[in-house]
């Protein structure tokens, strides 16, 4: 399991005082980063190799300015092209967002799903 800390702040909140529910998407990509960096180490834009096709979110309380996140994110499974992870937004040692994201290996050039190479597989394994 892969852990990620931050800080909400000011411009991560909305007019009600708590945290935009749009800023859980953002902490969550931000939080797959070194997943990313299995795929594409140096994180170069020209050789990307991931898209997200699904993404779920449920927000299961209400995050609060300046008290640390922590981002937990693991593996629930790996197909072919494809894999799906699972993240939970915790506060104060309450998960406040819970999101789970379909990720697939794309090729931009031919514009298709190409299949997950096994070493990253094996990589990827390590986060379960």
């Amino acid at each position: 399991m892969l852990e990620y800390h931050l800080t909400p702040r000011f411009n991560d909140t909305d007019a009600l005082g708590h945290i935009n529910n749009a800023s859980y998407s953002t902490w969550f990509e931000e939080a797959r980063r070194s997943i990313f960096e299995i795929f594409n180490p140096g994180l170069d834009p020209k050789n990307w190799n991931l898209i997200i096709a699904r993404a779920e979110i449920d927000y299961l309380a209400q995050g609060q300015y300046q008290k640390e996140v922590l981002i937990k994110t693991s593996l629930e499974k790996i197909g072919n092209s494809s894999f799906v992870l699972l993240q939970e937004a915790i506060q104060v040692n309450q998960v406040i967002c819970k999101a789970k994201s379909f990720l697939v290996h794309f090729d931009y050039a031919l514009q298709k799903s190409v299949p997950i190479p096994s070493e990253i597989k094996v990589e990827l394994e390590k986060i379960k």
